[in-house]
C-alpha cells in the first residue's frame, strides 16, 4: 500500500481504518472505529470532541505507544506495526517528540539536563546534547533558566521546558496531549503562542488534544472526534477571499 497522495507527496502522518478495542474479561469497549486520518508535513492540527470519544487513544494509537486491533498507521513513512517493539520505541525516539498535560520532568534535574536527556538516550554525545538544550531552551523564552529545576519554575515554564524536550531531537511530528490542561489562561495562551509560532516560523507537524474551544478556534485545521469516529475535518482559517471549509471525514 502507497500513502501518497494524488500530487505524489507522501503525508507525514497516514491513519487508515484505525481500530482500537479495549478488554476487561468479558467485556469489550471499542474506542476507535476503523478510522482514518491524514497529516501533511508541517501542519499543526487539532483534535477535539467530548470525554470519552477517543482522543487521547487517538495520540497513543498514531505514536505507537498503545497497539492496534486493525488497521495501519505510518509515521515519516515507517508502518508502526509492521516493526518489532525494540524498532518501533527507536523510531519514537528519533520521529516523534511528546508533550502531555502533566510535565513529566524529573524534579532533580535542571531544565537543561530535563531537556538533552532524550538525546543522551539516543547517543548524542553529553557536550552536543547541553549545547543543543541549551539553544533550544533559549528558542523556547527559558535561556536564562537553564540551570533551575522544576520547583524552582512556574507552570508556564515547566510546560516550555516540555516542549523543548519535545523539540530537541528535530522530530518529524511532535504529539501534544492537553498541553495547557494544567496552566491558568495567560500561561495556557503563551503555551499557544509558542507552539503556533514553531509551526508558522519552522514548519514543525504538531497534533494536538484539546477541550478548550478557544484554543480550537485558533488552529489552522481541528478534527472532532465522537464514539471513536472522525465526524469533522474544518479549517477555520481560509485564504484571502476563501471560506472555511468543513468536511464529513468518517
Amino acid at each position: 500500500m502507497d500513502s501518497r497522495t494524488q500530487d505524489g507527496h507522501r503525508p507525514l502522518l497516514a491513519a487508515t481504518g484505525v481500530r482500537k478495542v479495549y478488554r476487561t474479561g468479558s467485556v469489550e469497549v471499542t474506542a476507535l472505529r476503523d478510522l482514518d486520518l491524514t497529516v501533511q508535513p508541517g501542519e499543526l492540527v487539532g483534535v477535539m470532541g467530548p470525554s470519552g470519544s477517543g482522543k487521547t487513544t487517538l495520540l497513543n494509537c498514531l505514536s505507537g505507544l498503545d497497539d492496534i486491533d486493525a488497521g495501519r498507521v505510518e509515521v515519516d513513512g515507517r508502518d508502526l506495526f509492521a516493526m518489532s517493539d525494540a524498532a518501533r520505541t527507536e523510531h519514537r525516539a528519533h520521529a516523534m517528540g511528546f508533550v502531555f498535560q502533566a510535565f513529566n520532568l524529573i524534579p532533580v534535574f535542571s531544565a537543561a539536563e530535563n531537556v538533552e536527556l532524550p538525546l543522551l538516550l539516543t547517543g548524542t554525545p553529553p557536550r552536543e546534547a547541553r549545547a543543543r538544550a541549551t539553544a533550544m531552551l533559549e528558542r523556547v523564552g527559558l535561556g536564562h533558566r537553564v540551570g533551575h529545576r522544576p520547583s524552582e519554575l512556574s507552570g508556564g515554564e515547566q510546560q516550555r521546558v516540555t516542549i523543548a524536550r519535545a523539540l530537541v531531537a528535530r522530530p518529524a511530528v511532535v504529539w501534544a496531549d492537553e498541553p495547557t490542561g494544567n496552566l491558568d489562561s495567560a500561561m495556557a495562551d503563551q503555551v499557544m503562542d509558542l507552539l503556533t509560532t514553531l509551526n508558522r516560523d519552522e514548519g514543525q507537524t504538531i497534533v494536538l488534544v484539546t477541550h478548550d474551544e478557544a484554543i480550537g478556534r485558533r488552529l489552522p485545521r481541528l478534527v472532532r472526534m465522537r464514539d471513536g469516529r472522525l465526524v469533522s475535518d474544518t479549517r477555520p482559517r481560509p485564504p484571502a477571499g476563501g471560506t472555511p471549509r468543513a468536511e464529513l471525514v468518517g
